[in-house]
């Protein structure tokens, strides 16, 4: 897919990968950059420095709630009639919790509504579009986590695991009808997430500090550095996002040594947890 002209979409858009996002899709030429975000104030002020800096690109702000079906809905039709169509729609939004498997009940529903429904609403809003069009482009952001796990953090490791399904099998059952999926797994970002909590607003716990300190161990980018690579994917159709491409060899490994990986895996929480 080509970005010039494109009109694109990115939820999560106040802050991290979502920001980035926003800035290199104007730096590409897009023609219309869509900020959302839950924080309107943080969607705004992204869509008001990234605007500047590309005074060629329509740069709004949008706020939703990627949890509310009938709101992304609402809002995919509102800019498909405003701008005729939808090219690329970023579901970038998502969250973590630092939590085990006793986390209470409705941690565990909002790590689900966030990280796979939020993706589920998007598909929903597009593809009657795209369908008709021929054509549309979807960007999930999942997790290296989503392939591999996440040390001290259950609700997180098992909802990006089925953000990667879902993508896989959007793909699957539309790549042949025009639209395009490309899954974004990353390890450590230099975002709120991994330096706050999944809302970047406070200290995090005990099992949010492992599970970032776990993530931080692997390597660090920039929100930049993984912009550039879901470009440099978009224009191809990759479909597998890699910004860390030796996620792709611990991929191999834990699909063909199974055994082996996990007690790698074992040994690695005891190193980070000072066991």
């Amino acid at each position: 897919m080509d970005l010039q002209g494109a009109v694109t979409v990115v939820t999560g858009g106040a802050s991290g990968i979502g920001a980035a996002l926003c800035r290199r899709f104007a730096a590409e030429g897009a023609r219309v950059v869509v900020v959302v975000d839950v924080d309107l104030d943080g969607a705004a002020q992204v869509a008001a420095q990234v605007g500047a800096d590309h005074p060629a690109t329509t740069v709004v702000a949008e706020q939703l709630d990627v949890t509310d079906g009938d709101a992304t809905t609402a809002l995919v039709d509102r800019l498909v009639a405003g701008h005729g169509a939808v090219d690329l729609f970023c579901a970038n939004a998502g969250i973590a919790t630092g939590t085990g498997v006793d986390a209470p009940p409705q941690v565990w529903q909002r790590a689900w509504d966030v990280n796979v429904m939020g993706h589920v609403h998007a598909a929903r809003a597009l593809l009657p579009h795209w369908l008709a069009r021929g054509q549309g482009y979807l960007v999930t952001t999942a997790s290296a986590a989503g392939l591999l796990t996440m040390v001290g953090d259950a609700p997180y490791s098992a909802t990006k695991h089925a953000a990667v399904g879902l993508a896989e099998w959007l793909s699957i059952t539309y790549g042949d009808r025009g639209v395009t999926v490309s899954c974004l797994c990353p390890q450590g970002v230099r975002t709120p997430m991994l330096f706050g909590t999944g809302d970047g607003t406070a200290s995090p716990d005990d099992g949010a500090s492992l599970a970032a300190e776990t993530v931080k161990a692997q390597g660090v980018l920039e929100p930049d550095e993984v912009a550039a690579a879901v470009v440099a994917a978009v224009r191809t159709g990759q479909f597998l996002v890699l910004p860390h491409p030796e996620v792709a060899d611990y991929e191999a490994a834990r699909a063909t040594q199974r055994e082996r990986w996990l007690a790698g895996m074992r040994r690695l929480a005891a190193r980070v947890a000072g066991r």
